[in-house]
């Protein structure tokens, strides 16, 4: 295992050993894309794979926050289904600054799916739930995690809507 890795895999890691989760783990070159990333995953097509982006959600001028969205790799997210769940005016990813604050330093690419992890509130698409094990970068571009989706599901407890 790589030894500077950043912290959130370790407590990934512990979270899962605690519960009793099945997971393995993947040490590869640094990936940014989902489509990088599932060619370091002997045995997962991209489908598995599973993308944690941080949106700021604008509902007005003082209404603003941060989400995290979780979906399939192999799928993009309904920009207006979004912003329809939400009522916002407008969303937008987070910026690098803004995803390393809300992360204690973890880079775009490499961010986990338990947005619980950083008090920021996880929402799932139903299609996620649709394969038995899922694959993510695990808190570095480096580190890849698969488990099961029902174990996601139960830790993070996302709260589920249709938007991809």
């Amino acid at each position: 295992m790589i030894a500077d890795l950043h912290a959130a895999v370790g407590r990934i890691k512990a979270l899962l050993d605690a519960e009793g989760c099945w997971y393995e783990t993947f040490a590869h070159e640094p990936t940014r894309t989902s489509e990088e990333a599932a060619a370091t995953r002997p045995g997962y097509a991209l489908r598995h794979g599973a993308k944690a982006i941080i949106l700021r959600v604008k509902r007005s001028k003082r209404d603003k926050f941060f989400v995290m969205l979780v979906f399939p790799a192999d799928r993009k997210f309904d920009a207006k289904a979004v912003k329809n769940y939400f009522g916002a005016r407008d969303i937008r990813f987070a910026s690098e600054d803004e995803v390393a604050r809300l992360t204690g330093g973890i880079q775009p690419g490499g961010v986990p799916l338990f947005g619980n992890l950083f008090d920021l509130p996880v929402f799932a698409t139903p299609q996620l739930f649709g394969v038995e094990r899922i694959v993510f970068n695990a808190g570095d571009r480096r580190f890849s995690l698969a488990m099961r989706s029902a174990d996601y599901r139960r830790l993070a407890q996302p709260e589920v809507f249709p938007f991809v």
